[in-house]
């Protein structure tokens, strides 16, 4: 077995130099001889899960195992568990977890064991990484697809369920992956639809959006938002250097930066397209997670390597995925009990 709860044949902690600039979705719940072998060409940083990857326990065991042989190396092997109606392993398999909003009520400790008893699940499935927790702010007017989605209504509540949650998942061994940078809460449309636009001082968004990635700057991994600041430039963050930089500089973020799934309308032009603007504008890695393989072939080759900035930061990140947590289940579960009475 390795670290990372698979037998795959890993290269030694995962770190490995110029691997493709992307984290790629694969087609279903197994790999076929054409998929593997396009994977073993483009050779991506990592891998994200789906629904539509996941039936029982052993398969996705093996599925992971899979991807990590396709590029024979200990790959980052994502997916989106955040509870809610954003979860992509369930029942009767797995635990149906509260949405973030939800969860917030029973206060930090029924956080932080909700997100460990999270990562179990995940890790023992070679799974490593999850795209929570989600740091931005609830407002009355967010989009109802992110609204529940948020640790609460102040940069303060955001920040401290959100280190809590991480603190989960890192004791779990699953790396966390702060979204959406540099705060999506003010959204008014979704965009996995369109492009929604921030028209917010700079002064304004450091002391709420901007709050609680600043707060979480040391976590190792992070995710663009597709919103438009006003103040900032005209093109998405996710495509604007502007607010790569202000991410970098003005939040301190430190860890690797990937993209927001770049299939989402939010963003215009190619795949391919889409892919080059981000990684231009400075993102360590592109995320590309629902296109055929035609389109993931566009989005390696116009992504292209990581820079050595990027894969320093990739395997700085990758060293911090813990081993699996031998914690009994039953006793945090228990322990959980006892906070939310449930």
């Amino acid at each position: 077995m390795t670290a990372a709860g698979t037998n795959a044949p890993p290269a030694a902690g995962g770190a490995h130099s110029a691997c493709g600039a992307t984290i790629l979705g694969v087609e279903g719940l197994a790999l076929g001889p054409g998929e593997r072998a396009f994977l073993r060409e483009a050779d991506p940083w990592g891998f994200i899960l789906f629904a539509r990857n996941v039936d029982s326990p052993d398969q996705l065991r093996r599925l992971a195992a899979d991807l990590r042989e396709a590029v024979g190396r200990d790959a980052l092997v994502m997916t989106d568990q955040e509870g809610g109606r954003v979860q992509r392993l369930r029942s009767p398999h797995w635990t149906d977890w509260p949405a973030a909003l939800d969860s917030a009520r029973d206060g930090a400790d029924a956080v932080r064991l909700r997100h460990r008893l999270m990562g179990q699940e995940l890790r023992a499935m070679g799974i490593d990484a999850d795209a929570a927790p989600c740091l931005d702010i609830a407002r009355e007017e967010t989009h109802p697809f992110l609204r529940n989605r948020c640790f609460g209504t102040d940069a303060a509540t955001v920040a401290h369920l959100g280190r809590a949650a991480a603190e989960g998942l890192l004791a779990a061994g699953v790396l966390p992956i702060v979204k959406h940078m540099p705060g999506h809460g003010r959204a008014r449309v979704d965009s996995h639809h369109d492009l929604p636009v921030l028209d917010a001082g700079l002064d304004d968004l450091d002391a709420t959006d901007f709050a609680p990635f600043r707060a979480l700057a040391d976590l190792p991994l992070g995710m663009t938002a597709h919103i438009r600041l006003t103040q900032v430039d005209d093109r998405p963050a996710t495509a604007a250097p502007a607010a790569i930089r202000l991410i970098r500089e003005r939040i301190g973020f430190k860890g690797l930066l990937m993209s927001d799934d770049i299939g989402m309308n939010a963003l215009s032009g190619s795949p391919a397209e889409r892919a080059a603007a981000a990684i231009a504008a400075g993102c360590d890695v592109v995320l590309a997670c629902n296109m055929t393989r035609a389109e993931l072939a566009a989005v390696a080759e116009s992504a292209g390597r990581m820079t050595p900035a990027a894969t320093a930061r990739a395997n700085a990140a990758l060293a911090r995925r813990g081993p699996r947590d031998d914690a009994d289940p039953t006793m945090l579960r228990a322990e959980l009990a006892a906070i939310t009475g449930a």
